[in-house]
Protein backbone atom coordinates (compact mmCIF):
# COMPACT_ATOMS: atom_id res chain seq x y z
CA UNK A 1 0.00 0.00 0.00
CA UNK A 2 1.46 3.45 -0.91
CA UNK A 3 2.96 5.38 1.99
CA UNK A 4 2.85 9.13 2.54
CA UNK A 5 6.16 9.00 4.42
CA UNK A 6 9.01 10.62 2.43
CA UNK A 7 11.66 8.13 1.52
CA UNK A 8 15.43 8.47 1.16
CA UNK A 9 15.08 9.76 -2.43
CA UNK A 10 12.94 12.69 -1.26
CA UNK A 11 15.40 13.53 1.51
CA UNK A 12 18.29 13.32 -0.95
CA UNK A 13 16.49 15.65 -3.36
CA UNK A 14 15.93 18.23 -0.63
CA UNK A 15 19.59 18.09 0.44
CA UNK A 16 20.75 18.50 -3.17
CA UNK A 17 18.50 21.54 -3.56
CA UNK A 18 19.96 23.10 -0.43
CA UNK A 19 23.50 22.39 -1.68
CA UNK A 20 22.71 23.96 -5.05
CA UNK A 21 21.34 27.11 -3.41
CA UNK A 22 24.33 27.30 -1.07
CA UNK A 23 26.79 27.01 -3.96
CA UNK A 24 24.89 29.65 -5.93
CA UNK A 25 25.05 32.04 -2.97
CA UNK A 26 28.76 31.38 -2.44
CA UNK A 27 29.53 31.98 -6.12
CA UNK A 28 27.49 35.21 -6.14
CA UNK A 29 29.22 36.46 -2.97
CA UNK A 30 32.61 35.50 -4.44
CA UNK A 31 31.98 37.41 -7.66
CA UNK A 32 30.68 40.42 -5.73
CA UNK A 33 33.62 40.38 -3.31
CA UNK A 34 36.52 39.62 -5.65
CA UNK A 35 35.51 40.55 -9.20
CA UNK A 36 32.59 42.87 -9.92
CA UNK A 37 29.91 44.57 -7.85
CA UNK A 38 26.88 46.40 -9.29
CA UNK A 39 25.98 49.90 -8.14
CA UNK A 40 23.15 52.30 -8.98
CA UNK A 41 23.72 56.02 -9.54
CA UNK A 42 21.32 57.84 -7.17
CA UNK A 43 22.31 61.49 -7.74
CA UNK A 44 23.48 63.91 -10.42
CA UNK A 45 26.93 64.64 -8.98
CA UNK A 46 28.68 62.77 -11.82
CA UNK A 47 26.67 64.21 -14.74
CA UNK A 48 27.47 64.07 -17.66
CA UNK A 49 29.64 60.96 -17.16
CA UNK A 50 27.02 59.13 -15.10
CA UNK A 51 23.31 59.90 -14.95
CA UNK A 52 20.67 59.16 -12.34
CA UNK A 53 19.30 55.75 -13.35
CA UNK A 54 22.61 54.35 -14.60
CA UNK A 55 23.65 50.93 -13.29
CA UNK A 56 27.40 50.36 -13.27
CA UNK A 57 29.78 47.49 -12.68
CA UNK A 58 32.74 48.22 -10.40
CA UNK A 59 35.87 46.08 -10.61
CA UNK A 60 36.89 45.01 -7.11
CA UNK A 61 40.32 43.69 -8.10
CA UNK A 62 41.57 46.98 -9.59
CA UNK A 63 42.72 48.44 -6.27
CA UNK A 64 43.13 45.27 -4.24
CA UNK A 65 40.95 44.36 -1.27
CA UNK A 66 40.08 45.88 2.07
CA UNK A 67 37.41 45.12 4.66
CA UNK A 68 34.99 47.17 2.53
CA UNK A 69 35.39 44.76 -0.36
CA UNK A 70 33.32 42.19 1.49
CA UNK A 71 29.66 42.19 2.55
CA UNK A 72 29.15 43.85 5.95
CA UNK A 73 32.93 44.32 6.31
CA UNK A 74 33.21 40.83 7.79
CA UNK A 75 36.88 40.33 6.82
CA UNK A 76 38.99 42.37 9.28
CA UNK A 77 41.68 43.61 6.86
CA UNK A 78 43.33 46.68 8.45
CA UNK A 79 44.47 48.31 5.18
CA UNK A 80 44.56 46.67 1.73
CA UNK A 81 45.93 43.42 0.33
CA UNK A 82 47.01 42.73 -3.27
CA UNK A 83 47.05 46.50 -3.51
CA UNK A 84 46.70 48.19 -6.91
CA UNK A 85 47.40 51.89 -7.36
CA UNK A 86 44.51 54.06 -8.57
CA UNK A 87 45.31 56.41 -11.43
CA UNK A 88 44.53 60.10 -11.51
CA UNK A 89 41.24 60.39 -13.41
CA UNK A 90 39.70 57.06 -12.35
CA UNK A 91 36.00 57.01 -11.48
CA UNK A 92 35.91 55.16 -8.17
CA UNK A 93 33.42 53.92 -5.60
CA UNK A 94 34.54 54.45 -2.01
CA UNK A 95 33.16 54.37 1.51
CA UNK A 96 32.50 57.85 2.84
CA UNK A 97 35.22 58.60 5.43
CA UNK A 98 32.76 60.30 7.80
CA UNK A 99 30.22 57.46 7.47
CA UNK A 100 31.74 54.20 6.16
CA UNK A 101 28.31 52.59 5.78
CA UNK A 102 27.64 54.91 2.81
CA UNK A 103 29.03 54.44 -0.73
CA UNK A 104 30.06 57.43 -2.87
CA UNK A 105 31.18 57.55 -6.49
CA UNK A 106 33.46 60.35 -7.71
CA UNK A 107 36.48 60.96 -9.92
CA UNK A 108 39.91 60.70 -8.31
CA UNK A 109 41.68 63.91 -9.37
CA UNK A 110 44.48 63.80 -6.81
CA UNK A 111 46.83 60.98 -5.82
CA UNK A 112 49.23 60.93 -2.85
CA UNK A 113 51.56 63.93 -2.90
CA UNK A 114 49.50 65.98 -5.39
CA UNK A 115 48.67 69.62 -4.76
CA UNK A 116 45.04 70.24 -5.75
CA UNK A 117 43.32 73.60 -6.08
CA UNK A 118 40.36 75.05 -7.97
CA UNK A 119 40.75 78.65 -9.13
CA UNK A 120 38.00 80.40 -11.08
CA UNK A 121 36.38 77.04 -11.80
CA UNK A 122 39.59 75.60 -13.28
CA UNK A 123 41.14 72.55 -11.65
CA UNK A 124 44.86 72.91 -10.95
CA UNK A 125 47.08 69.89 -10.31
CA UNK A 126 50.55 70.56 -8.91
CA UNK A 127 50.33 74.21 -9.89
CA UNK A 128 49.30 73.57 -13.49
CA UNK A 129 45.85 74.44 -14.85
CA UNK A 130 44.01 71.45 -16.28
CA UNK A 131 42.92 72.21 -19.84
CA UNK A 132 39.22 72.21 -20.64
CA UNK A 133 37.28 73.09 -23.79
CA UNK A 134 33.54 73.35 -24.54
CA UNK A 135 32.22 70.10 -25.99
CA UNK A 136 28.96 69.33 -27.78
CA UNK A 137 29.73 65.63 -27.54
CA UNK A 138 29.82 65.93 -23.74
CA UNK A 139 26.52 67.78 -23.91
CA UNK A 140 24.95 64.96 -25.93
CA UNK A 141 26.16 62.38 -23.40
CA UNK A 142 24.10 64.12 -20.74
CA UNK A 143 20.90 63.04 -22.52
CA UNK A 144 19.21 66.37 -21.82
CA UNK A 145 20.10 66.52 -18.12
CA UNK A 146 20.76 69.93 -16.54
CA UNK A 147 20.48 72.04 -19.67
CA UNK A 148 21.47 75.22 -17.80
CA UNK A 149 25.11 74.08 -17.55
CA UNK A 150 28.08 74.22 -19.91
CA UNK A 151 29.70 70.93 -20.92
CA UNK A 152 33.48 70.75 -21.18
CA UNK A 153 36.02 68.14 -22.17
CA UNK A 154 38.74 68.16 -19.49
CA UNK A 155 42.23 66.76 -20.12
CA UNK A 156 44.05 65.58 -17.01
CA UNK A 157 47.82 65.23 -16.66
CA UNK A 158 48.74 62.08 -18.54
CA UNK A 159 46.27 63.04 -21.31
CA UNK A 160 43.24 61.31 -19.79
CA UNK A 161 40.09 63.03 -20.99
CA UNK A 162 36.59 63.13 -19.56
CA UNK A 163 33.47 65.30 -19.58
CA UNK A 164 32.47 67.77 -16.88
CA UNK A 165 29.60 70.19 -16.28
CA UNK A 166 29.88 73.76 -14.95
CA UNK A 167 27.00 76.11 -14.18
CA UNK A 168 29.34 79.00 -13.44
CA UNK A 169 32.95 79.58 -12.45
CA UNK A 170 31.96 81.65 -9.43
CA UNK A 171 30.23 79.16 -7.13
CA UNK A 172 31.49 78.37 -3.63
CA UNK A 173 33.46 75.33 -4.82
CA UNK A 174 35.04 77.17 -7.77
CA UNK A 175 37.73 78.79 -5.61
CA UNK A 176 39.40 76.65 -2.97
CA UNK A 177 42.55 76.64 -0.88
CA UNK A 178 45.34 74.37 -2.04
CA UNK A 179 45.00 70.82 -0.74
CA UNK A 180 48.08 68.60 -0.39
CA UNK A 181 47.02 64.95 -0.65
CA UNK A 182 48.56 62.89 2.20
CA UNK A 183 50.27 59.57 1.72
CA UNK A 184 47.89 56.67 1.22
CA UNK A 185 44.96 59.04 0.48
CA UNK A 186 43.13 60.42 -2.57
CA UNK A 187 41.25 63.57 -3.53
CA UNK A 188 37.92 63.20 -5.35
CA UNK A 189 35.62 65.56 -7.25
CA UNK A 190 32.31 65.09 -9.02
CA UNK A 191 32.15 65.75 -12.75
CA UNK A 192 29.12 67.95 -12.09
CA UNK A 193 31.45 70.48 -10.53
CA UNK A 194 28.89 72.86 -9.02
CA UNK A 195 26.64 70.11 -7.69
CA UNK A 196 28.85 67.67 -5.84
CA UNK A 197 29.63 66.99 -2.19
CA UNK A 198 33.24 65.91 -2.63
CA UNK A 199 36.73 66.45 -1.23
CA UNK A 200 36.42 70.23 -1.73
CA UNK A 201 33.22 70.56 0.27
CA UNK A 202 33.07 72.03 3.76
CA UNK A 203 29.81 71.57 5.72
CA UNK A 204 28.22 74.51 7.58
CA UNK A 205 29.65 73.17 10.85
CA UNK A 206 33.16 73.34 9.38
CA UNK A 207 33.59 69.58 8.92
CA UNK A 208 34.54 67.89 5.65
CA UNK A 209 32.33 64.79 5.23
CA UNK A 210 34.43 63.54 2.32
CA UNK A 211 37.84 65.18 2.66
CA UNK A 212 40.84 63.04 1.78
CA UNK A 213 39.85 59.44 1.04
CA UNK A 214 41.95 56.72 2.73
CA UNK A 215 43.10 53.98 0.38
CA UNK A 216 41.39 51.46 2.66
CA UNK A 217 38.01 53.07 1.85
CA UNK A 218 38.27 52.45 -1.90
CA UNK A 219 35.82 49.79 -3.07
CA UNK A 220 36.75 49.63 -6.75
CA UNK A 221 36.93 51.31 -10.15
CA UNK A 222 33.76 51.96 -12.15
CA UNK A 223 34.18 50.21 -15.49
CA UNK A 224 30.95 50.07 -17.48
CA UNK A 225 27.35 51.24 -17.59
CA UNK A 226 25.46 48.00 -18.14
CA UNK A 227 21.90 49.33 -17.76
CA UNK A 228 20.42 52.83 -17.93
CA UNK A 229 16.85 53.82 -17.08
CA UNK A 230 15.00 57.10 -17.33
CA UNK A 231 15.41 59.07 -14.11
CA UNK A 232 11.77 58.62 -13.01
CA UNK A 233 11.74 54.88 -13.72
CA UNK A 234 12.45 51.88 -11.47
CA UNK A 235 14.11 48.69 -12.66
CA UNK A 236 11.12 46.50 -11.74
CA UNK A 237 8.78 48.51 -14.01
CA UNK A 238 9.46 46.13 -16.87
CA UNK A 239 6.36 47.31 -18.74
CA UNK A 240 8.14 50.66 -19.26
CA UNK A 241 11.39 49.15 -20.53
CA UNK A 242 10.67 49.52 -24.28
CA UNK A 243 10.50 53.31 -23.95
CA UNK A 244 12.26 53.89 -20.61
CA UNK A 245 15.66 52.36 -21.38
CA UNK A 246 18.45 54.70 -22.49
CA UNK A 247 19.78 52.24 -25.05
CA UNK A 248 22.67 54.45 -26.19
CA UNK A 249 24.24 54.36 -22.72
CA UNK A 250 24.03 50.62 -22.15
CA UNK A 251 27.27 48.63 -22.20
CA UNK A 252 29.33 51.79 -22.56
CA UNK A 253 32.78 52.10 -20.96
CA UNK A 254 33.23 54.80 -18.31
CA UNK A 255 35.87 57.38 -19.23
Amino acid sequence: MPSDTPGPRNEGGFIETVKTIAWAVLIAVGIRSFLFEPFTIPSGSMVPTLLVGDFVFVSKYSYGYSRYSFPFGVVPIPDRVLKGEPSRGDVAVFRLPSNPSENYIKRLVGVPGDRIQVKGGILHVNGQAVHREPSEECRRRAAGAERDKTAYLETMPGNRRHCIFERTDRDDLDNTPEFVVPANHYFAMGDNRDNSVDSRYRAPDGSRPVGFIPAANLVGRAEIVWLSLDEDMRWFQFWRWPTGLRYGRMFSAID
